[in-house]
């Protein structure tokens, strides 16, 4: 259970989250893109069927694309429709990144900062045990908190890419890495060996969309903020697939990371993670990696 790994001090309850009878209130809020909102139900569905109460929020037009549930679920998922407010350039009915150019994305994020409002009334009118969120909703941390439920950040990025980030801290300003050589290094705060790199071109591509402009903060802020305003990290990765990288990121982070395993393959699309590694010959090749691991551990993080 999240609440027995962020050790909960009443003891009675710490026993009975031992023994799987607490069952919690877990509000859901993914970042408006199928590649998460579909891990985000996947997790769901696992939680639902230890016999958590779920709830699930998106907007309408993600909704109704989304996977049906299995109907032995659904006493245990409820639905949270919340509308995007208009923002000037996104384009209408886009409400996930399927819809729209990568150029346009930016005015996605700027509507869903403009989601504040519904999740103040959400937790006005409900009290969820915890809420699990996304990189993007850098400013649901604080909202939560004051209405006394913890946070969860759930990534869908391997625990290699957000070691490579570095810390909160390095995140908002204080990397002095400025070309894409420099990120393809080891960085200066990982010190173990590892051959594992980011390639140049996912580099360049990241480089980009997190980037600020005058009307939309970076990526790399809404993440460091993110990770700093909530009280556990859980990721989707395995001790079995990067282990030297999952014992980091509590270092970086300074609280607690849960890994929930590797998602099945039969569930979701093929995870396919490419990265160049540099051969003792000095030539690169491209490490593919299939996920087809069950989210065993989760029954025990949840």
């Amino acid at each position: 259970m999240i609440a027995h790994t962020c050790n909960i001090t009443n003891n009675k309850q710490a026993a009975m989250a031992e023994n799987g009878d607490v069952k919690l209130n877990i509000a859901m809020l993914p970042w408006l893109a199928f590649g998460h909102l579909i891990p985000y139900l996947e997790l769901a569905k696992l939680m639902a069927s230890k016999g958590h109460m779920i709830s699930f929020i998106s907007t309408p037009r993600n909704m109704d694309r989304l996977p049906k549930i299995p109907q032995t679920l659904t006493p245990f998922i409820t639905f949270i429709k919340i509308n995007l407010p208009e923002v000037e350039n996104l384009p209408k009915n886009a409400e996930s990144t399927r819809d729209l150019p990568a150029n346009k994305v930016k005015y996605l994020k700027m509507a869903c900062d403009g989601l504040r409002k519904p999740m103040v009334d959400f937790f006005n009118n409900t009290s969820p045990d915890w809420i699990i969120c996304d990189f993007a909703t850098y400013w649901l941390g604080p909202i939560a908190a004051e209405h006394g439920v913890r946070t969860a950040y759930f990534s869908v990025f391997p625990a290699l890419v957000l070691g490579f980030m570095g810390s909160p801290e390095v995140m908002c300003g204080g990397d002095e890495r400025t070309s894409v050589d420099d990120f393809v290094k080891r960085p200066n705060w990982v010190s173990f060996e590892s051959e594992v790199r980011p390639s140049a071109f996912h580099v360049t591509r990241i480089m980009q969309s997190f980037t600020a402009d005058d009307e939309n903060v970076s990526d790399t802020y809404r993440l460091a903020t993110t990770i700093c305003g909530c009280d556990a990290v859980v990721m989707r990765s395995s001790f079995d697939f990067e282990p030297d990288w999952l014992n980091l990121l509590p270092e970086l982070y300074r609280k607690p990371v849960i890994p929930i395993g590797l998602t099945p393959s039969n569930l979701l699309r093929l995870v396919l993670i490419c990265f160049i590694i540099r051969s003792p010959k000095n030539s690169y090749q491209i490490l593919i990696h299939r996920s087809y691991s069950p989210l065993l551990s989760a029954t025990s993080s949840f």
